[in-house]
């Protein structure tokens, strides 16, 4: 089995002392490198590596940052190359594939690439993003709910902030997002999954197929059914189910639920 392996390090010598240990694999393709958060992003949407080399701290667009960004089923196998102090990282060596201390020693580093190896063939790569998951809640700095999102346009990634986003509509295993001036954004993610990112106090389902920027609601009107219609500030009618009623006034009242309708 060939790993595609991705390096992102703001550090020119960095990426060459990986690469350089790469080359005495057979079994690995260097499909690429990138040398900040925003250009790993990119690379990785487009070329889905199996395998990330990602420093952590880097300028502008961290790599923890970066990983935020992509869904749980677009994250590769990462192992994170850090200046870390080992005790400042216990939590990566429970929850990541993978870390690597800068300076990098040779016999870590086979380690963890016999990790990666074994990751592959047993297909851990489920789990290990589980596990990015809870690492990323868990630390300190991180945004608990999603900010942005990173929207794949044919080879480009665009970024589209989370208070950009008016309405979301379900399509299938996508979501449209659905922003000012008329534009759309087709997200890979289904939306019962993207409800569980975005901040409760900001947006509301409103439908089984539909969640709404609560900032957008401008007016709601009763239905005799007990559904109900609102409008957004930009003329857009939704239409509200009476299952998610309670929610939308709760949230228009700047409460939410502990628990939402599914």
């Amino acid at each position: 089995m060939t790993m595609r392996i991705l390096i992102v390090d703001d550090e020119p010598l960095a990426r060459r002392g990986i690469a350089l240990r790469l080359s005495k694999h057979p079994d690995v393709e260097l499909i690429g490198e990138a040398e900040d958060g925003e250009a790993a992003l990119n690379a990785i949407t487009v070329n889905t590596p199996d395998l990330v080399f990602m420093d952590v701290q880097m300028p502008g667009m961290s790599g923890l940052d970066a990983l935020r960004l992509l869904t749980p089923s677009e994250r590769p196998l990462t192992i994170f190359l850090t200046a870390y102090d080992r005790f400042a990282l216990q939590a990566f060596e429970v929850h990541a594939l993978d870390y690597l201390l800068k300076p990098i020693d040779d016999d870590r580093f086979m380690e963890a690439m016999d990790r990666a190896r074994d990751a592959l063939v047993h297909r851990q790569a489920r789990s290990q993003r589980e596990r990015m998951d809870e690492l990323l809640d868990a630390l300190p700095g991180v945004p608990r709910y999603a900010i942005r999102f990173a929207v794949r346009i044919g080879h480009h990634v665009a970024i589209v902030a989370a208070d950009e986003v008016d309405w979301i509509e379900a399509t299938g295993d996508y979501v449209r997002l659905h922003t000012g001036g008329d534009r759309e954004y087709l997200l890979r993610e289904p939306l019962h999954r993207l409800a569980a990112r975005l901040d409760p106090s900001k947006f509301v389902r409103i439908h089984r197929s539909t969640i709404v920027s609560v900032d957008r609601i401008t007016e709601t009107r009763a239905l005799p059914n007990k559904d109900c219609m609102l409008r957004l500030r930009d003329g857009t009618p939704l239409r509200v189910s009476r299952t998610y009623a309670e929610a939308l006034h709760l949230a228009l009242e700047g409460q939410h639920p502990a628990t939402k309708p599914v």
